[in-house]
């Protein structure tokens, strides 16, 4: 079922690329494992103790899987019946249900949900903890998107938790009982016939909602409550809408033990969508000066954007005060980003958190290391020390930026645009260098670890051929040697 990766894919994805062939299996991976992941939720529902779910809950989950088999089935209105999409294809050429099926934020509620339903599992449920039905009930209105998008009829009752009802790539309704102080689970009548979903309330009285569905994302509607879903055009031109969601109840980035990490989601308003849209209209080029491999990333492995709130701190408007970026593990292909200040800045942003998504791609296809989790390594970019697969994944998305800036510098007219590519090449190296030691001393390597690295320090050595102006280079060891003494001399720090 799973595919084995290659040598020639491990040493293409070892100097930061991958040609198409190698970027499309670890989508066809990721792919396979989410619909696996979903597997997993339906069997451990019906497993699951019946006074942590009850029966009702588990019909309901089945009657929502059913349709959206039958969705799948369908395909686009219009379409031929009975072929669906295979899993690897892309986004805007599967059908509707495989296409939400394959929204990354489904992967953070299907983890969401295993969780739940895994912790009780016991010989008896905890019994102050709340009902995986809550999260289950998110499949429902799934489900009811898909066969709209899939242009069949039906009716339905959802939840709407806290008085929000999520609609995935259509938007949300924020019914009567959502202002209120302590508001409960809303039930919404959802109905579909051609082409216009009608939502009623019944227990709040309010007006029904009437929906038309857009072409790729978002519904519209006169209604006051209702929030269409909103995407940003293709990267280029034929290239499926980029999903902005900023609605989506399971985008928020889950505490971990790392500081520093990002801010919550946000709702940007029109002034925010606007910077948005500027920004990504330059991104495209602004990769393609980086090298046009860096396009067909974006291309194949981003699948939507989150926008994030500005870091704490920033100034209103949020130009020029910092920015913060993340992807999640279980969300592939999702990126998570406060608005961004310019092209070439989110440009970087997407090189470096694309990264991460490749690598930790890979590490579910192939073991790289058995290193623990124990924080001890140096790191130029961070204050903390890291594990070993932290330090890994933060090698790696450096070195990427390195040769982002290095091919920029190569090719910059300006002068200015030059000279600032090759500072931050030469830092990016250098951090790159100093932390590199460390990757290749472990005995925790395994033999295609090994082979990885290897492809890592190859990349390293090539960027060689071009040096940086010596005046970058003396600023950015003067930068990571100033961090590594920072570094050395909070650790011998004694603990209070």
């Amino acid at each position: 079922m799973f595919q084995a990766v290659p040598d020639r894919a491990l040493a293409e994805l070892g100097r930061t690329g991958g040609g198409p062939g190698t970027l499309a299996l670890l989508v066809r991976d990721q792919d396979t494992r989410r619909l696996l992941m979903l597997r997993a939720v339906l069997d451990a529902a019906e497993e699951a103790d019946a006074r942590l779910l009850p029966a009702a809950a588990r019909r309901r989950l089945r009657e929502d899987w059913a349709m959206l088999a039958e969705a799948d089935r369908a395909g686009p209105p219009g379409g031929r019946r009975g072929t669906p999409a295979p899993a690897h294809a892309p986004a805007h050429d599967l059908s509707p249900a495989r296409a939400l099926l394959l929204h990354p934020l489904v992967g953070a509620w299907a983890r969401n949900c295993l969780r739940g339903l895994d912790a009780g599992a016991g010989p008896r449920p905890e019994p102050d903890r709340r009902s995986p039905t809550h999260d289950l009930a998110h499949f429902g209105a799934l489900a009811a998107a898909a066969a709209a998008r899939a242009g069949l009829p039906f009716a339905v009752r959802l939840t709407a938790p806290g008085g929000v009802l999520t609609l995935p790539s259509l938007g949300a309704l924020r019914t009567a009982e959502a202002g209120k102080r302590f508001p409960g689970d809303v039930r919404v009548d959802v109905a579909h016939r051609g082409g216009r979903l009608t939502l009623r309330q019944h227990e709040t009285g309010a007006d029904d909602v009437v929906l038309h569905l857009e072409s790729h994302t978002g519904a519209w509607s006169s209604a006051p409550g209702w929030t269409p879903a909103y995407a940003l055009p293709g990267l280029l031109p034929g290239a499926a809408p980029m999903p902005l969601d900023d609605l989506d109840p399971y985008r928020a980035v889950p505490a971990g033990p790392d500081r520093g990490g990002p801010s919550g989601p946000a709702a940007p308003d029109d002034a925010e969508r606007k910077r948005w849209v500027q920004t990504w209209a330059g991104t495209a080029a602004a990769l393609r000066l980086g090298g046009e491999h860096r396009v067909t990333e974006a291309l194949t492995l981003l699948r939507c954007l989150v926008p994030l709130a500005a870091p704490n701190g920033t100034a209103p408007g949020g130009r020029g005060t910092g920015s913060c970026s993340a992807t999640r593990r279980e969300a592939f292909g999702a990126l998570l980003s406060s608005t961004p200040e310019s092209p070439t800045l989110f440009a970087a942003t997407l090189v470096h958190e694309l990264h991460h998504t490749k690598l930790s791609a890979l590490t579910d296809m192939v073991t790289l290391h058995h290193a623990d989790g124990a924080r001890k390594y140096f790191a130029p970019w961070r204050p903390d020390p890291r594990p070993y697969d932290g330090l890994l994944h933060g090698v790696y998305a450096h070195l990427a930026l390195a040769d982002f800036f290095q091919r920029r510098a190569l090719t910059a007219g300006r002068p200015s645009r030059r000279e600032s590519a090759w500072a931050a090449h030469a830092r990016y190296r250098e951090q790159v260098g100093a932390a590199l030691p460390a990757l290749v001393a472990s005995p925790d390597l395994t033999v295609p670890g090994r082979r990885f690295v290897d492809e890592m320090i190859a990349e390293y050595e090539r960027q060689s051929e071009h040096p940086a102006p010596r005046g970058h280079a003396a600023r950015a060891r003067a930068y990571v040697e100033a961090a590594r003494a920072l570094w050395a001399a909070r650790m011998t720090r004694p603990t209070q």
